[in-house]
Formats: structure tokens, C-alpha cells, sequence
């Protein structure tokens, strides 16, 4: 039976890789697409969400704007990781949709899947959290109808935009400690720490290219991602964070867990979308589940082997 599955996201090149890696999996049905803001405009990830899924042939999973600012107080800027369009500047590579986005915004889409879902659903945030925060809040009663969320955010030894916060915590603080304080459902949270640990190499990237034409294409969009990584790294590589946590929502258990209390930082100054994690108390009874482990080889097996059958397949 599949989990049915929706994404939360702000596509960004991990975030596109993940979008075709759900695509590309029989163990979940994507039945929706949702989108905020944060590697770029939310007019950006919205239209390369519609782009990824004409891509990979799932323009049947309608898509749905979300949040273009965070909850309380303004972002100062997006992502330069991702280049000017989200996708190293090459957007428009991918192909023009064949419709536009769903007439609802993000929070009503959810509602709506989450009401018409004869099982629980289970959501992967991999942006920053302000449309998940809002869902929570404006629909309490929904709760039960969601299975877990599958975070990617937060880093427990520092950050990628501060020196302590994560990118997509450090977008909207306020939104990051509704959801992994006050959520009232399971959440499994994929930290930098883990992803890192995660990245590939340009033989990866290669094989993936020479898979299938899906596969040139996804590799098609890293240039300015690569550089960025290569920096970050110092070696020829890149972290594909959000397609290291939609693939535990695929497979739950591919990453190993541990659970502790957490917090998130929403206080002005140095500290600012950190993500405070008590490891000094395992918390079995409640907290949230923290991504620390996983077989790095097999993980990176299990994304060549989707990414490249999906484009074989079409």
C-alpha cells in the first residue's frame, strides 16, 4: 500500500532532486505540491516545482502557491546558493508546464488532500516551514489526518547560514518552533549534520546524466550549486539535502534516528533560527526525531537508481 505524500518546497536544485526522487518512487503516491518562499522568490519555486514535475511527467499533482514572507517579521534575503532562478540559471531548460498552479493557495490545497485522504498523509517540509505553521494553526483538527512530518532544516552543531542556523530555520524562526515544538504530530528532522554527510561527487552526478535524458537534466541544473558546494566541501561535490529527507519519507527507518527535546532560537542577534537540541535527555515519550545516521553508500545507490530509472521509464 503507498503512503500517499506531499512536499513542501522552494525549488532550489535539492529541492527539484527531490521532487523527481518521489516522482520516481512506487512506495509513495505525491498527491500534492506546495510552495513557499526562501531559495528564491515564491514566483520562482512555484513555477520550477510545475517545471520538475513536467519534467518527470507528473503533471497530474496539482501545485499550489504558498507563504511569500515568514510569519512575524521580514527575511532579509534568499538563497545565492541556487543561482537567479532557483536552478543555476537554468530554468528554462526544463519544460514549460502545460498548466499553471492550483487556484488554492498552499494552506487550502492541504486542508483539502488532508480531508479527502482515506489514509494518513504524510507531509515532507524541505523549505522553510511557514506554510506548515499556518496549516497547524488554522486547522487543529487535521492533525490526526497526518502521519508524520519529514523536515529537512536545522543543524545541531551550526548552521549554513549563520553561524548557527540552518537556511530554511533561519528563514522564519517563528514558523520552525511552531512546527517542531508544537506540532502535535511525529516529526522526523533531517539536520545539516546528517546531509552533509550525504553529498555526492561529479561521478555521481555523470552516471546520473548519462542515465537518461531526465537525468542530464536534473544534473543540467547544479553549476551554480556546485561551485557553492565545491567552496563549502572543498572538493568536487554537492549535498543534496532535500532529497536525503524525502527519501526517508519513502523508505521510513533508511535514516537512523534519535529522539530529543528541541527548540528554535527566535530571539534577535547571533543566535537567531538556531536550532537548540537537549542531547543530554533522549526523550522517548516526546521531542522529535533526529536524523544521525544512515549507510551513506546505500543512500547514495538508492537516489542514482530512482533518479536514472524514472527518466528510463518515460
Amino acid at each position: 500500500m503507498t503512503t500517499p505524500l506531499i512536499i513542501d518546497t522552494d525549488p532550489g536544485v535539492d529541492d527539484a532532486f527531490a521532487l523527481a526522487l518521489a516522482a520516481a518512487s512506487p512506495e509513495v503516491d505525491l498527491i500534492g505540491v506546495t510552495t513557499v518562499f526562501g531559495n528564491v522568490s515564491p514566483q520562482l519555486t512555484t513555477r520550477n516545482a510545475l517545471r520538475v514535475l513536467a519534467l518527470v511527467g507528473r503533471e497530474d499533482v496539482p501545485v499550489a502557491a504558498g507563504a511569500a514572507r515568514p510569519l512575524v517579521h521580514p527575511q532579509p534575503h534568499v538563497s545565492s546558493a541556487h543561482g537567479s532562478d532557483g536552478l543555476s540559471g537554468f530554468a528554462d531548460t526544463l519544460p514549460e508546464p502545460s498548466r499553471g498552479p492550483d487556484a488554492r493557495d498552499a494552506v487550502t490545497l492541504l486542508k483539502d488532500l488532508l480531508e479527502a485522504s482515506p489514509r494518513p498523509v504524510t507531509i515532507a517540509p524541505i523549505g522553510p516551514l511557514t506554510n506548515i505553521a499556518l496549516l497547524l494553526a488554522a486547522h487543529p483538527g487535521l492533525t490526526a489526518k497526518i502521519e508524520r512530518l519529514v523536515v529537512m532544516g536545522g543543524g545541531v552543531r551550526g548552521g549554513n547560514t549563520t553561524a548557527t542556523a540552518e537556511f530554511n530555520l533561519w528563514c522564519d524562526p517563528e514558523a520552525a518552533r511552531r512546527v517542531l515544538v508544537d506540532a502535535g504530530v511525529p516529526v522526523t528532522l533531517v539536520p545539516l549534520d546528517l546531509t552533509r554527510r550525504c553529498a555526492v561527487d561529479t561521478a555521481w552526478l555523470a552516471r546520473l546524466a548519462a542515465s537518461s535524458g531526465i537525468g542530464a537534466k536534473l544534473v543540467g541544473l547544479t553549476p551554480d550549486y556546485l561551485a557553492t558546494y565545491r567552496r563549502v566541501l572543498g572538493w568536487d561535490g554537492l549535498v543534496v539535502h532535500d532529497a536525503v529527507a524525502v527519501a526517508e519519507a519513502i523508505r521510513p527507518g533508511v535514516l537512523a534516528t534519535r529522539r530529543f527535546p528541541v527548540d528554535v532560537e527566535c530571539a534577535f542577534g547571533p543566535g537567531r533560527g538556531a536550532l537548540l537540541v537537549d542531547e543530554r535527555l533522549e526523550a522517548p515519550g516526546g521531542g522529535v526525531d533526529i536524523a544521525v545516521d544512515t549507510d551513506f553508500d546505500g543512500l547514495r545507490a538508492f537516489l542514482l537508481e530512482r533518479l536514472g530509472a524514472l527518466g528510463v521509464r518515460q
